[in-house]
């Protein structure tokens, strides 16, 4: 009962962020002076199951200016599952990590025993690679990286 009643509560919680976010996302969207600095996130996942890693990875896609990308097996035997996450308003990148981190102790409250510092995890701007031509030999998918 208990675990239904945090789901129920997650999915209130979730709708919320999901309205604000695409409230933030329209009123840039029609202000001229807003800059689209998109970034990609390499957030070192702390939920572990299956299950968990699916509600996350739905959730942050489900938000407008966030995507779920893609996730990276562990590169230690001991260490974490990366998700990629691309941030449409990266200008504040510890800022958006600091909200991935909150949405993910929202989803999994015990993980607010073991905090994540957003200065500690990875993140890069899009670099754009400029029109494809067959001399680049990079290819169409990774024209933006």
């Amino acid at each position: 009962m208990q675990g239904f009643l945090h789901g129920v509560g997650y999915a209130a919680w979730i709708a919320k962020e999901i309205f604000v976010a695409g409230f933030q996302a329209v009123a840039a969207a029609f202000n001229p002076a807003t800059t689209f600095e998109p970034i990609v996130i390499y957030y070192p996942l702390r939920v572990n199951t299956d299950w968990d890693v699916f509600w996350f990875s739905t959730s942050i896609t489900a938000t407008p200016g966030t995507l779920s990308m893609g996730l990276r097996h562990p590169v230690a035997s001991d260490g974490p599952m990366t998700l990629l996450v691309q941030a449409a308003f990266g200008h504040d990148p510890e800022d958006v990590i600091a909200g991935l981190a909150d949405m993910e102790e929202h989803l999994r409250p015990s993980l607010r025993n073991r905090p994540l510092d957003p200065a500690t995890v990875a993140w890069e701007p899009y670099v754009d690679h400029g029109p494809d031509t067959d001399s680049d030999n990079v290819p169409p998918a990774e024209r933006m990286v």
